[in-house]
């Protein structure tokens, strides 16, 4: 069931006495990796978000210090992926079911006596979702410390392994996803399927994909193929480079959430 977790910081392995018997829950990190199950294009699979989010996970719980306790839950695959409805094999929720899921779950875990949850998401649709969801949780349980973060959000090597090109159009399926899942999953990968594809007639201003300024997409709307980005140049090199940093990143957030405090006014 762990896999990739390290078995020690998997959380489904405790016993209801171990989770009684922690001398200071409320300051354990619990961490749970969110996905999608989406296409990714002809060369990779359906599950591509959970599998780099959880990946990126065990690297990171790997190199943590014994000193600082956290647990990896186990992932959540399903996720708001409405954009991609057109391709075969997309699997959605809606907002309003993914919000509840994560709002009860956060109930369980708030019962349970833990107090620091961070939402570790892979899939670049739903993070408004776990914003609400964090948001409400610390309204209802003002000392429930809840962190949305975006997977490839930390320090990471990726920009500077990709081309201009790749870095402001490459949002999905691309370089960046095909390298990391050719490090970690690489039987999973066609690479003779592999393919370039860039939206054509983009507005040239302010306007963006994503960003400050973004309009309202489906990928079918970007992409015959269901690839934004370029494939091809993909290496499992770049992908072990890709994944080494997030994971070093993440390391670090899980060691600097385990010291945070809420701030409060004097």
């Amino acid at each position: 069931m762990h896999h990739p977790i390290p078995p020690e910081r998997y959380f489904p392995y405790l016993t209801w006495c171990d989770i009684e018997a922690m001398p200071d829950p409320a300051n354990v990190v619990l961490v749970q990796p969110l996905g999608a199950v989406e296409q990714h294009g002809p060369h990779l699979p359906l599950g591509v978000d959970a599998a780099i989010s959880t990946y990126v996970l065990a690297q990171a719980l790997q190199s943590l210090e014994a000193t600082v306790p956290a647990y990896g839950l186990p992932p959540l695959y399903y996720g708001k992926s409405n954009e991609h409805l057109h391709f075969p094999g997309t699997i959605t929720l809606s907002a309003q079911t993914l919000l509840a899921v994560l709002m009860e779950v956060g109930d369980s875990l708030y019962r349970a006596g833990f107090r620091k949850w961070v939402l570790m998401n892979g899939h670049g649709g739903q993070p408004q979702v776990l914003d609400i969801a964090a948001r409400d949780l610390h309204q209802r349980y003002p000392d429930f410390l809840v962190f949305p973060l975006f997977t490839w959000n930390v320090p990471n090597q990726a920009a500077s392994l990709l081309s201009a090109q790749e870095q402001a159009l490459g949002i999905h399926a691309g370089d960046a996803e095909t390298s990391v899942m050719l490090a970690i999953l690489p039987e999973q990968v066609r690479m003779a399927q592999a393919i370039k594809e860039y939206p054509p007639g983009l507005p040239e201003g302010l306007l963006s994909l994503e960003g400050a300024l973004p309009f309202a997409w489906t990928t079918r709307d970007l992409s015959r193929s269901g690839v934004v980005g370029d494939a091809i140049a993909a290496t499992p090199e770049k992908g072990e480079q890709i994944l080494d940093s997030l994971a070093q990143g993440w390391t670090q957030v899980i060691r600097e959430i385990h010291g945070f405090r809420q701030p409060s006014p004097a």
